[in-house]
């Protein structure tokens, strides 16, 4: 492909991820990222541009005559940042924001699917607390509740307790005391069986699936503690059962293009299916409109296919070009380190040691920062509840999980806390 200048925006380890991933693209002249965080601005030129911002980031964009704009999360993509920059003709990697209610809203991906015949857990949508008490005794424990718009990961409640369960549908309709709210939830039978997290690349036409990855959502070891944004992940899955990705490829990530395509809101950009392999057969979990974090870091790890050159035939509509994707054999691990208190109440501000230790000569081992700040002598501060993603590759994923746990070992941040068991069982 020709040389082109990037903007990628966002500030989290999944655009540390694709930055990283990106700057080692030789088709990459200029590497850009607003906002960015102290670990990006090692590759790439930051920008403190709000995100959120639409005219702010076309303005930008317009400025560094950017050749393509990466949009990295889910906010500036359902409040329509993609949209601004189409509208002055440069080439984005992302959905509208019409497409990206798909993550923006529950309610709109389970009519999607329906529209499209995607398996997916059985649901209620619930405007009061009664209705929401009514779908828990229909469907019984485990109950899921979902708040039916974004929430940074951590909408969702699987849980036994009825009482519990009911709270949080309360509290996401603005009710935390019971009394009916404005918001909306979606209640849903509950899917036994693993997860897996499978992303595809889409112009909205042709669909590029990439590799599987699991995330741990939990905060502590054996799957217990509240649900995060995702402590840890791996690839590849050595359990996955064979002929599952164009499995899904066929009845769910198509269909779902296929469907908003059909509606008059064509979806370009990534598309991500949080998937339960259940008894009953591969089930849709949830959609999601951009990369995931962590599971970007374990899979841009094995990419061996130049990602430049993929994200801008995503935006020109040119994927059926391209060919078939390249991946490393091996095996990458990512644990997350987050700060005390977190997800709860996420402590900031704290240094962070041994940055340079962790990191491996050969690459393999490194560390994405997700929320750090530079202070005016140029320390590294914690600035976020999720800190840093210690990335690892090998041969195996028990190799590639030591290599990570080792380059852990040499990072020091106050209160920091993570998994130990993030592939595990995975790893033998």
């Amino acid at each position: 492909m020709p040389t082109v200048k990037v903007l990628v925006i966002g500030g989290g380890a999944r655009e540390h991820a694709l930055c990283r991933s990106l700057s080692q693209d030789p088709a990459v002249t200029e590497l850009h990222c607003a906002p960015g965080n102290a670990g990006i601005a090692q590759v790439a030129t930051v920008h403190p541009v709000d995100q959120l911002d639409g005219a702010a980031v076309a303005a930008l964009a317009r400025l560094l005559t950017a050749d393509l704009v990466v949009v990295g999360p889910e906010a500036p993509l359902v409040a329509g940042v993609a949209d601004a920059v189409r509208a002055i003709g440069i080439p984005v990697f992302g959905p509208s924001g019409q497409a990206a209610q798909l993550e923006g809203s529950k309610a709109f991906a389970k009519d999607v699917m329906a529209g499209a015949n995607v398996p997916t857990a059985r649901s209620y949508l619930c405007t009061t607390v009664e209705e929401a008490a009514e779908a828990l005794d229909a469907f019984g424990a485990p109950y899921v509740v979902k708040d039916d718009g974004l929430a940074a990961g951590k909408g969702v409640v699987v849980t036994s307790d009825r009482a519990e369960a009911l709270a949080h549908a309360a509290s996401c309709m603005g009710a935390p005391s019971g009394r009916q709210g404005g918001g909306r939830v979606v209640i849903e039978e509950y899917l036994d069986g693993p997860e897996v997290s499978l992303f595809a690349i889409t112009d909205g036409v042709t669909v590029l699936p990439l590799q599987p990855a699991q995330d741990f959502k939990r905060a502590l070891d054996g799957d217990e503690g509240p649900n995060t944004g995702g402590m840890g992940a791996y690839s590849p899955l050595p359990w996955a059962p064979e002929g599952l990705v164009e499995e899904v490829l066929e009845t769910v990530l198509q269909p779902t293009v296929d469907e908003l395509r059909r509606r008059g809101t064509p979806f370009s950009g990534l598309l991500y299916a949080g998937l339960a392999l259940t008894s009953r057969g591969t089930r849709v979990i949830e959609f999601n409109a951009r990369f995931g974090d962590p599971e970007t870091q374990v899979v841009l790890a094995r990419l061996r296919t130049p990602l430049a050159g993929v994200l801008h035939a995503s935006a020109t509509g040119t994927l059926e070009l391209l060919e078939p994707l390249r991946w490393d054999d091996g095996a990458a691990v990512t644990v997350v380190i987050a700060s005390e208190g977190y997800p709860a109440d996420p402590r900031t501000g704290d240094p962070i040691e041994g940055l340079a230790e962790a990191e491996a000569a050969d690459g393999t081992a490194y560390v994405l920062h997700a929320g750090t700040r530079l202070d005016g002598t140029g320390q590294v501060l914690s600035a976020g509840g999720r800190v840093l993603s210690v990335t690892a590759t090998g041969a195996d994923l028990a190799e590639a999980r030591g290599r990570a746990y080792d380059a852990l070992a040499s990072i020091r941040l106050k209160g920091g806390q993570h998994r130990t068991d993030i592939a595990a069982k995975a790893a033998g």
